[in-house]
């Protein structure tokens, strides 16, 4: 086992370096890069969302100060060369891109994600910031699907073909068919003020005064701002796990060894929980860690979005706006790193659960 941990340790580096690389050629030819930014709100040419970064104003001033940005802009004649080329060095475009992914890549490895380019502050400040809000959405819908999934899942592999297995899958595949920001949406129109009843506010993680209350009236606050995110999130993740659950319970049902447990005496408590849950739970497991990174990363950037949610999601959607290059990066270096650990953290749960599988006699 400790061989192939290390193959997998080692593995990592040339993804990660394959994933950053891939990405960084990309932006390379992405039009609207930070440069362009800065211009257009010199020329008045800036959309809102170059607005919405705290602090960019504040950081052209410090840099070049007011008098001389005006004085470089004249109109129609456009922007100096001088500036142009004081913008690239404070960006860093002033060396070659070869140049600037190996020392991004330097940097990276040594955990340094350097400054954002339009918020006064340290990337890996922004990122610790908003990462309450995205662990609260990836840790509660885990333990909400699968405590619901998985009972549901067994029960449907027992009961199956039965009225209550059909009606069952009709409620699952509605909600597996309904993406998560339209059920979002539809929330909020009806239970956040949209168009019927206004039981749940429809931003934030918390209330204003949230520093004034209990602790007891904080959890409820809590619970209460992220009830709908939660429900919204959690209807595909829920439809997923129960049927992946059924399907792995009614696999293993049909196979000998629990005819032979039965034979012996075994009631289907025993026959489920003592032989048929360990293996079934199996490809259930597998799916822990993919779901959490989906729950955590992907899943929670629209959500976040239409629930106003200051989280990782919604930070990385406005850095890739405003080309706020250093914190789009740093986010997708350490989303790419935890998926990559994780996955080897699954199948270490793997040969917890089940010793007879050993990967140091397979290839990785």
């Amino acid at each position: 086992m400790g061989a192939y941990i290390l193959r997998r340790l080692l593995l990592m580096i040339p993804t990660i370096v394959g994933i950053m690389g891939i990405s960084f050629l990309v932006i390379q030819f992405a039009p609207g890069g930070p440069v362009e930014q800065v211009i257009a709100q010199l020329t008045g040419q800036g959309d809102s969302a170059d607005q919405r970064l705290s602090g960019g104003g504040d950081m052209l001033n410090q840099q070049f100060g007011n008098e001389e940005m005006n004085a470089k802009y004249r109109g129609a004649q456009g922007l100096d060369p001088e500036l142009i080329a004081k913008l690239e060095k404070q960006f860093g475009f002033d060396k070659p891109p070869l140049t600037r992914f190996l020392d991004m890549m330097w940097n990276y490895i040594r955990f340094d994600f350097g400054e954002s380019f339009f918020r006064n502050t340290t990337v890996i400040d922004l990122i610790i910031e908003k990462m309450p809000v995205s662990i609260s959405l990836g840790v509660w819908i885990l333990i909400f699907s699968y405590a619901i999934s998985i009972p549901l899942g067994i029960k449907k592999a027992v009961a199956d073909g039965s009225p209550f297995d059909v009606w069952t899958s009709g409620v699952i595949v509605i909600g597996y068919a309904v993406p998560s920001f339209l059920f979002g949406i539809l929330l909020i129109v009806l239970f956040a003020g949209g168009s019927f009843f206004d039981w749940f506010p429809l931003r934030g993680l918390v209330s204003d005064n949230f520093a004034q209350l209990s602790w007891w009236e904080k959890i409820i606050d809590y619970f209460w701002h992220l009830t709908l995110p939660l429900i919204a999130l959690s209807l595909s993740a829920f439809a997923t796990t129960t049927l992946l659950t059924k399907n792995s319970f009614i696999d293993e049902i049909k196979k000998q060894y629990v005819v032979t447990a039965r034979a012996k005496g075994l009631n289907e408590r025993q026959v489920l929980y003592g032989h048929v849950f360990r293996n079934a739970m199996l490809i259930v497991i597998a799916g822990i860690p993919g779901a959490f990174i989906s729950a955590f990363f992907t899943g929670s950037l629209l959500i976040e979005n239409i629930f106003s949610l200051d989280g990782l999601g919604r930070l990385g959607y406005l850095s890739v706006v405003n080309r706020d290059y250093p914190v789009v990066f740093a986010t997708l270096y350490i989303f790419s790193l935890m998926g990559l650990v994780v996955g080897l953290v699954s199948d270490l749960i793997y040969t917890w659960i089940d010793p007879r599988i050993d990967f140091d006699r397979r290839d990785v």
